[in-house]
């Protein structure tokens, strides 16, 4: 049975940030780097993580989803090791939900995992000071 309150997002790639997504920011905010999702796109920023998700057979409605760093209570990272085909960073959000980011095998899997491990702690850390 799956737990109402978790999620899981697969990430592939980097890629440049989407116009329609960076509309989406606020003034404040500055837009470090997009990730490739199955259907659309992850962008991490200095204040949060903003994923699209879209949905339905047409792709045509699509689901908005923001982690603010500060919301993040606890995080673990998981690599890949030989047979496996994707490597993870769970994160434990305020409110009991959780949230998977699976990375899926490629050559650069374990320089993107990192990229967004780092990320989350350098602004994770910021955002308690």
């Amino acid at each position: 049975m799956a737990d109402a309150l978790s999620t899981k997002y697969c990430f592939y790639q980097e890629v440049p940030i989407p116009e329609h997504l960076n509309k989406m920011l606020i003034t404040q905010e500055k837009p470090l780097f997009a990730v490739k999702t199955i259907r659309d796109v992850a962008i991490f920023t200095d204040k949060r993580i903003l994923i699209a998700d879209k949905q339905g057979i047409t792709g045509k409605k699509i689901e908005y989803c923001t982690i603010p760093y500060k919301s993040i209570v606890t995080y673990s990272i998981e690599t890949a090791g030989t047979f496996d085909l994707d490597a993870e960073i769970k994160l434990n959000l305020a409110g009991g939900y959780k949230v998977e980011l699976q990375f899926m095998k490629d050559k650069r899997m374990e320089e993107l995992l990192f990229k967004v491990y780092d990320t989350i702690t350098e602004y994770m850390f910021a955002s308690l000071t």
